[in-house]
């Protein structure tokens, strides 16, 4: 697919402008759930990022910040700045009792996950009652997927090859550029294994027991920014991001 660069500047432009929406509305939703104290578990919590955003809202103590993360440089970045985040597979279950935390999070990681479905059981078993569930994850339904794969191409959103060829020819909204992208093993940062549909994903929380889901959508492309928040609550689910928030 030949992609012109003005087109592509404005689908980055629309993908930036999604992100920086959606992530702010994830960090005050984790604050929020943390705001009467608790711990809190980072899922994928490379060096430990989140903590930083998440004390531009709330005074949260580093003894009640957790994490789990996979990559061992952002471990060592973590260790440095006295986090407690430890190395582990979010694919297997969680190495944490029953009941322990205010809020679970994760930002991003779903997709990246060969089991995907065993993590969100995990998380539901480790929340405390009325503890929160908050994950980002891109919307495999989404109306832009959907022209995609009308035309033949791989869904912006889904599964993507192994190939950096073929990973940086089918995804041209990419707005970042890397000399290497990490696509091999079970947690690939770079490629997505498994993405849910909105009504998916929904349905399988309430399944697990969660009392009350809250969706926020975020993305309607390709209308411009002026009309994204409008489609983005007409018809949440098509758009191209998605966060859940998840009450127990």
């Amino acid at each position: 697919m030949v992609i012109k660069p003005k087109l592509q500047r404005y689908f980055v432009e629309l993908y930036e402008n999604t992100k920086t929406r959606l992530y702010l509305d994830a960090r005050r939703r984790i604050a929020s759930s943390l705001s009467s104290g608790g711990y809190c578990l980072d899922c994928g919590a490379s060096g430990g990022h989140q903590f930083q955003y998440i004390n531009k809202f709330i005074t949260l103590p580093k003894e009640n910040y957790f994490g789990i993360e996979w990559g061992s440089q952002a471990l060592l970045s973590a260790k440095k700045k006295q986090l407690q985040i430890l190395r582990g597979d979010l694919n297997q279950n969680l190495p944490f009792d029953k009941g322990v935390f205010q809020c679970v999070f994760g930002l991003s990681v779903v997709e990246h996950l060969v089991n995907g479905c065993n993590f969100l059981k995990e998380a539901h078993r480790v929340l405390k009652p009325k503890g929160h569930l908050i994950i980002v994850t891109p919307n495999l339904s989404a109306w832009f997927n959907v022209l995609l794969l009308a035309m033949g191409r791989m869904p912006s959103s889904g599964p993507h090859p192994d190939s950096e060829i073929l990973l940086q020819r089918n995804n041209f909204i990419q707005n970042r550029k890397v000399q290497h992208l990490n696509l091999e093993g079970d947690t690939p940062s770079d490629r997505h294994l498994v993405v849910f549909t909105y009504r998916t994903l929904y349905d399988y929380l309430k399944l697990l027991g969660f009392r009350k889901i809250s969706v926020r959508a975020y993305g309607y492309y390709p209308l411009p920014k002026m009309m994204q928040q409008l489609f983005e609550k007409l018809d949440p689910w098509h758009c191209h991001q998605l966060l859940f928030d998840c009450e127990l």
